[in-house]
């Protein structure tokens, strides 16, 4: 979700042949860069997807997804756009509903209040499950779950502490 320029999406891709990649954003330029990297690199698993992220349910069945990525999502730091965040209650329900059961998210951000915010909305919610988190992903026994892909932010702002957690709803 929120893919950016496809990193995590090509990067999955290389990774897992045997498992299809839909990567979202609604800017066109940024879809644009990743799906001019799949082409190069004959990935037949990949797509991309230019869509708000609330429009989610109408490209995806329920329990229709395995894993969701939220890599370096724009933090939304402003008051008034807490609902904008794609850690909020309600991107949380649409992802839950295309969720497979057992399936999983996964954020990775450098930001530390989106980062605290993502995790006071998740342990509030009765039914989210699994939570694993740390707070420097690259010092962490998490760290081998994202592949060592970076993002093109994570490059820019290398020395930044990564931050990650997973979790799922229901059964984990």
């Amino acid at each position: 979700m929120a893919c950016g320029r496809g990193e995590y999406t090509i990067g999955l891709a290389k990774l897992f042949p045997e498992r299809n990649f839909i990567g979202v954003d609604i800017k066109g330029d940024r879809i644009w860069k990743g799906s001019t990297l799949a082409v190069e690199n004959k990935l037949c698993n990949v797509g991309f997807l230019r869509a708000p992220i609330l429009m989610t349910e109408n490209f995806f069945d329920p329990g229709e997804i395995d894993e969701i990525w939220l890599t370096f999502p724009d933090p939304r730091p402003r008051k008034k756009d807490i609902k904008r965040r794609l850690t909020s209650p309600r991107y949380l329900e649409i992802y839950k509903s295309v969720l497979r059961p057992g399936g999983i998210i996964r954020l990775k951000t450098d930001n530390t209040g989106l980062f605290e915010y993502s995790l006071e909305e998740i342990r509030g919610r009765e039914d989210a499950t699994g939570l694993e988190v740390t707070h420097d992903l690259y010092d962490s026994t998490l760290r081998s779950e994202c592949f060592d892909i970076k993002t093109r932010y994570e490059e820019m702002f290398a020395g930044e502490k990564i931050k990650y957690l997973r979790f799922g709803f229901g059964q984990y």
